[in-house]
């Protein structure tokens, strides 16, 4: 018999998207095979500290007992052993301290495959003006931008309306549309509140599409899917408010543009060296022009999330996307300890 790979999935965070970590995480515990995965489920609490669940399937709710240390590395601590008896760690986490480097640095450090974009890519992602950077010294196309770091003027040349946005959070957290020049300072205000670095950004008319990848070193693309929010913009509310948003699949736009945002997706996956999966989210104007907005090295994952749909609407249900991406994590672990250091 075929012993069952241990799998640890760590979720929460400290990050302001703890709690759709936690989702996310429960939906792939209660997917992931029994007959295939021996899973433990690990959550992250907002103070940082890491938490196994009781039973093995499920993360801790409210009140449960459970075993919690701040440092998961320390030696002899059960969070260590959890981390330390698996085969693979699949990392469910959004935002800062987790989507950004830092928990696959961890996971370098102990020399366990995880499932995902590496350091580089994971902080890279992570960080917009950063990313944005990289795509465009790549040809790639994303929306003009200027960057706010402590003490600089809030100035920019773009016209009304403009997006105003921490540079290194995810789920629009601390995003505000700014219609006009009396907007500006509130809306940095609460983007300096998440973030002391800040983005202005033009505002694109467009089609706002997202596409999934999923691969290694031949990455594929998934159907493209078209964003119909139930607001003004693309917030917080819309994106996990039950009929906040509507997802078509495919895109209502043409084949010639949808192969072109497809091709896109691929080359920003490529270019900023991810690995696993990412949630490429663009624009698709009316000239027929595709602008990346940016990609998500860990989209939400329950099973009704974009990514999940997209690829379910590609032919790769839920449960076989999770085993993918396990295998994935499992043969770049394998490829680079080939590697001398």
């Amino acid at each position: 018999m075929t012993p069952r790979v241990r799998v640890a999935v760590l979720s929460g965070g400290r990050s302001s998207e703890h709690e759709i970590s936690v989702a996310s995480a429960r939906s792939v515990v209660a997917a992931l095979d029994p007959e295939r995965y021996e899973t433990t489920a690990i959550e992250i609490g907002r103070d940082g500290r890491w938490e196994i669940a009781g039973n093995g399937r499920s993360l801790p709710s409210a009140g449960e007992e459970g075993v919690a240390e701040t440092l998961p590395v320390i030696a002899d601590k059960a969070p260590a052993r959890a981390l330390t008896e698996v085969d693979v760690v699949l990392p469910i986490l959004h935002g800062p301290f987790g989507e950004d480097g830092t928990v696959q640095g961890l996971l370098e450090l102990a020399g366990l495959p995880y499932v995902g974009a590496g350091v580089a890519a994971s902080a890279l992602c992570m960080d917009k003006d950063l990313f944005k950077a990289v795509l465009r010294d790549r040809g790639i196309p994303v929306a003009r931008s200027v960057t706010l770091r402590d003490g600089d003027e809030p100035r920019h040349q773009f016209p009304y309306p403009v997006f105003v946005k921490p540079a290194r959070l995810g789920s629009s957290v601390g995003i505000s549309k700014v219609h006009a020049e009396d907007e500006l300072d509130a809306a940095i205000f609460l983007a300096r509140r998440h973030d002391d670095k800040v983005l202005i950004e033009e505002l694109l008319d467009g089609i706002e599409v997202e596409c999934g990848v999923l691969g290694n070193r031949e990455p594929i693309a998934s159907q493209v899917g078209e964003i119909v929010a139930n607001a003004e913009w693309y917030d917080y509310a819309a994106k996990y408010d039950e009929g906040g948003m509507e997802l078509v699949v495919p895109a209502r736009i043409s084949p010639e543009v949808t192969e072109r945002v497809r091709t896109i997706a691929l080359e920003s996956f490529v270019a900023t060296e991810c690995e696993g999966m990412a949630r490429v989210d663009l624009f698709a104007r009316p000239n027929g022009d595709v602008v990346v907005n940016e990609i998500n090295t860990i989209p939400g994952f329950t099973a009704t999330s974009v990514y999940a749909k997209l690829f379910e609407a590609s032919g790769i249900p839920y449960g076989e996307l999770l085993d993918r991406l396990i295998e994935l994590a499992l043969e770049r672990h394998e490829r680079r300890k080939a590697l001398e250091f």
